[in-house]
């Protein structure tokens, strides 16, 4: 073990997602035939806080 072991800087650059290969955050898996109200209720929530986020 060095002296500065410990204190070299970490290149950061590349820990981060690209740009293009972020998604918004829909599931396009989701089955709208196998969904309960359950699941409808989430998916109408989820559509009112998008809305909202969307609007400040």
């Amino acid at each position: 073990m060095g002296r500065d072991e410990h204190k070299k800087r970490k290149n950061n650059d590349l820990s981060q997602t690209p740009q293009n290969q972020k998604t918004d955050g829909i599931d396009v898996e989701f089955s709208d035939e196998l969904a309960d109200a359950e699941d409808r209720e989430a998916q109408a929530r989820s559509r009112a806080a998008d809305k909202r986020a969307h609007e400040k």
